[in-house]
């Protein structure tokens, strides 16, 4: 029996069980196993906590022997690969973003000053740049923590990985979900990321998971994010769609406040993912990416 470690959340529970299931069908027997990570217990901004809050504890689980298997969000891992582990991607949930507002409005329709929930520099960054009158507050929590600020009028909106509610049974609650050029997603956004201990029978197992378009995908855009030398709490949005055999990369660094939006793109074949991600970096410090990012 394959023990799968996993964060508590509903989300986290819901995406390791599709893991379970897809294992299962591959004739593993497995069962989730809960690790509680620091980030759960502590509420301040991920900035603050450190980026690899969720992902490390589960990282240290499998490597301890405590279960064979860790799930992730792909975007809340590091972009350095972790060379104990084998890393596989699954096929990709949707990789755009959501708002849930109060009365189902749309973004355009929110009034001036609205209150909008979330921390990320990403998120924030486009959001002032399309409207700078809104009020943008922190936001933490799992999904259901974060919606009910809207439901309890606390904010009038929060913006949310439409993934993230797919997967949690709650896609009806999104007022708007943005097309990835209007509003870019994070790199990586809608994969998770299944990792193994190298040369186990677990490694085995997660390698008849892997999804080929997924993982060119999520190679080219996290080669965007690496290549910038930016962390996931970064203003960096990278995403990426086929046009045939074509994978078409686009990548965005944006100014906290919305002033500047620097946009690259690059197409090519599967093959090569990672040198159209750098194609894209260089792309983007050519037009003065450095500078937008020292100035965060």
């Amino acid at each position: 029996m394959l023990k799968i470690g996993t964060r508590g959340s509903l989300l986290a529970t819901t995406q390791s069980g599709h893991v379970q299931e897809w294992l299962q069908q591959e004739g593993y027997e497995a069962e989730l196993h809960i690790v509680t990570t620091q980030g759960d217990v502590n509420m301040a901004p991920v900035e603050r906590i450190g980026v690899g809050v969720f992902t490390q504890a589960l990282r240290e689980a499998v490597d301890r022997g405590e279960c064979e298997i860790a799930v992730h969000s792909f975007k809340d891992l590091p972009t350095a690969a972790d060379e104990r582990f084998d890393l596989v991607v699954p096929q990709r949930q949707d990789v755009r973003e959501a708002l849930i507002a109060r009365d189902g409005l749309t973004l355009k329709e929110l009034p001036e000053g609205a209150r909008v929930g979330t921390s990320a520099p990403r998120r924030i960054s486009q959001l002032r740049a399309m409207r700078p009158d809104l009020d943008i507050r922190p936001l933490r929590g799992n999904i259901d923590t974060r919606m009910g600020k809207v439901t309890s009028g606390e904010l009038d909106a929060v913006l949310l990985a439409y993934a993230g509610l797919v997967r949690a049974g709650y896609a009806d609650r999104a007022t708007e979900v943005f097309d990835p050029e209007f509003f870019m997603p994070a790199p990586a956004q809608g994969a998770l990321a299944i990792e193994a201990v190298k040369g186990t029978e677990a490694a085995k197992a997660i390698a008849l998971l892997a999804d080929a378009p997924a993982t060119a995908a999520t190679r080219a855009e996290r080669t965007v994010l690496s290549q910038l030398e930016a962390g996931c709490t970064a203003p960096v949005a990278a995403t990426s769609h086929w046009e045939g055999d074509q994978l078409v990369v686009r990548g965005g660094v944006f100014a906290l406040d919305g002033s500047r939006q620097l946009i690259a793109q690059a197409q090519g074949t599967a093959d090569e993912a990672e040198e159209l991600g750098r194609a894209v970096s260089k792309e983007l410090f050519a037009q003065g990416a450095a500078d937008l990012l020292a100035a965060e």
